[in-house]
């Protein structure tokens, strides 16, 4: 009998520069399938936006693509392979039940989720997940990333250093 998947896994890397978030990005992108979320929390300037604009480029494979940060739109959507990805700025979020105006539990169904500000969602947001947390370190240009795989992204998330 084969052992039980772990319902959760944590890991924390340094990242030492934007190319570093990036290529983090990237590795994510490759390993994300139908139906994922992925919340993106940090302060502001932290490097959400950052991530997601890789994470979407690289399941297009174009680097010139434009990628606006919805923060005033609050989602923007990308006709991506494995799926559909639906980025979303919830800093503007007044009541967790408004993200269901945006067309949520479409994306929740028939796309990847990439969240940033999370935490808005209270407890809308899915326990399957996973959770990336950007922080800022005494290098003005690095950041620390801990990310936490929760249900069926605790097996995908033990080998994601960049």
């Amino acid at each position: 009998m084969a052992a039980p998947l772990p319902r959760s896994v944590t890991l924390t890397l340094d990242l030492p520069d934007a190319a570093a978030t990036a290529a983090l990005a990237r590795a994510v992108a490759g390993r994300a399938r139908q139906g994922d979320v992925i919340a993106l929390s940090g302060d502001l300037g932290a490097g959400k936006t950052h991530f997601a604009r890789a994470f979407i480029h690289a399941l297009s494979g174009d680097e010139a693509e434009t990628v606006p940060s919805p923060t005033f739109t609050l989602v923007q959507v990308y006709e991506r392979t494995p799926a559909p990805v639906w980025h979303f700025d919830l800093y503007r979020l007044e009541q967790p039940e408004e993200v269901y105006e945006l067309g949520f539990e479409d994306a929740l169904a028939q796309g990847i989720s990439l969240i940033e500000w999370p935490e808005r969602l209270g407890p809308l947001l899915p326990r399957d997940r996973l959770d990336i947390a950007l922080a800022f370190t005494e290098n003005p240009d690095a950041r620390l990333a801990a990310l936490s795989g929760h249900g069926n992204w605790a097996g995908r998330c033990g080998d994601l250093a960049p």
